[in-house]
């Protein structure tokens, strides 16, 4: 049996939205550890690196000034990384080695430099690390590697 033309009208239309909204649905990301992000057509291969540095001083003494930070940069990062940096104010927090959430001002130092001198930064990321660590009594300085492409 055959159904009544208004429920076969009501299949049609039914038939029609879902092949609309089909095709009007975004394709889905390739997630296959193969796929390749596209090729841009500027730039050439960095590795951009951010540090975070703290403020607050995990045995309560003066946090770091201003001026003490900047000093720290001309001193032991500008030697180091000549060819340019970028520093920018921020407040975070960090969870300390005894559980304490310490909410600070702090500074991002980002470096950029060639992939082909990736090895021998490394060396002078971790001096900067170890120097701000000590001479600020810091528990870490974080480190976010990444890679990118620039162009200047």
């Amino acid at each position: 049996m055959l159904p009544k033309p208004p429920a076969l009208l009501r299949l049609a239309v039914l038939a029609v939205s879902t092949a609309l909204l089909g095709a009007a649905a975004p394709a889905a990301p390739a997630h296959s550890p193969t796929a390749q992000p596209p090729q841009l057509a500027h730039g050439n291969p960095y590795v951009e690196t951010g540090l975070f540095f703290g403020t607050a001083r995990p045995d309560g003494g003066p946090a770091v000034t201003e001026r003490q930070f900047r000093a720290f940069v001309d001193e032991f990062v500008t030697p180091r990384f000549p060819e340019g940096l970028t520093v920018q104010e921020g407040h975070g927090q960090y969870r300390d080695a005894h559980g304490t959430i310490e909410r600070e001002r702090s500074y991002e130092l980002t470096l950029f430099y060639p992939t082909s001198r990736a090895r021998p930064n490394d060396a002078k990321i971790e001096q900067i690390r170890a120097a701000y660590n000590k001479r600020f009594a810091q528990e870490s300085v974080a480190r976010v590697d990444d890679r990118a492409r620039v162009d200047f």
